[in-house]
């Protein structure tokens, strides 16, 4: 099996949902990670931030699903 490139991988990466969302999920599991390092800092409960990271991912896994004019080229295909 052969791997290649979208034509517009350049479009997906800037404007995808899904892309921010799995962004965004990383973002959140480095602060989880962190958290103890900060926790006098900033008192926010454990859990918080992984509990985020959890539904960030799960909207990129929905928006993944849902075609997006701005990234999908011509638009809904049936």
């Amino acid at each position: 099996m052969r791997f290649a490139l979208v034509w517009n991988w350049r479009q997906i990466l800037r404007y995808a949902w899904s892309i921010r969302l799995l962004l965004l999920a990383g973002l959140l599991s480095g602060a989880e990670v962190a958290l103890p390092l900060l926790q006098s800092v900033v008192p926010v409960p454990a859990g918080v931030f992984a509990a985020l990271s959890f539904f960030a991912t799960a909207g990129a896994f929905v928006a993944r699903l849902i075609a997006q004019e701005t990234v999908s080229g011509a638009g809904v295909q049936r």
